[in-house]
């Protein structure tokens, strides 16, 4: 039986490594994994954009997961390319799933005022992070989320509050945590729930996430 093929495209501004505790059986599963690039123009549209990732791909017929905000990309994918199925965790299907607070960030342009200079530096910034949490906090996002080009942070942000799609498209396979900060589980519909899942849950229940893309890869045999 040929092995399925899954490309994954990461959170924003996250590498590939994010998704190192999956456990997949590699001999049913070919994986493979996309990084960000950066944008050709500061106005790229996110369908322009998603051609040239598409570009990467080098088999017919791929599985697609993202997370964050890589699953709008894959999702963006699907659109221009043929797949067998698309699952998105810890995303948003449309953007009637976006939380009201990013939907006023968007109305008010207050997602400007976003430090990507602070992400983009971090460790200049890392000896002001006073207590432990902050400390923490501070090397995940040096260990994870490793592509922090000002000009990539800048469209990403841009790119994720500006999400024209309106209808979910047919099909996604969506996988969230009930305690998802970034998109409450209140707005999200049709979802895989994982109980205390958080936004980060790629991390800390990739045995759990694990399970349900090999059922779900099993359903298409």
């Amino acid at each position: 039986m040929p092995k399925h093929v899954i490309y994954f495209v990461p959170g924003l501004a996250a590498s590939t490594k994010i998704f190192e505790y999956l456990d997949l059986d590699e001999s049913k599963f070919e994986l493979h994994y996309l990084n960000w690039i950066l944008p050709a123009t500061p106005r790229e549209s996110i369908s322009e954009y998603a051609a040239r990732m598409c570009a990467q791909i080098q088999h017919p017929d791929p599985i697609l997961v993202g997370v964050s905000f890589g699953g709008v990309m894959v999702q963006e994918m699907s659109k221009l390319i043929t797949t067998k199925k698309v699952v998105i965790i810890s995303s948003i299907k449309s953007n009637k799933e976006l939380p009201t607070r990013l939907k006023l960030a968007q109305k008010t342009k207050a997602y400007k005022l976003f430090p990507s200079k602070m992400v983009s530096h971090i460790e200049d910034y890392e000896k002001y992070f006073f207590n432990d949490y902050l400390k923490k906090r501070a090397e995940l996002y040096k260990l994870y989320l490793s592509f922090r080009d000002e000009r990539y942070l800048d469209w990403a942000i841009y790119n994720v509050l500006h999400w024209s799609q309106t209808e979910q498209l047919p099909d996604i396979v969506h996988i969230h945590g009930n305690k998802d900060e970034i998109f409450p589980v209140k707005n999200i519909d049709n979802a895989i729930l994982i109980e205390s899942g958080t936004h980060i849950m790629i991390l800390n229940k990739a045995k759990t996430i694990s399970k349900i893309l090999e059922k779900q890869c099993f359903l298409l045999t």
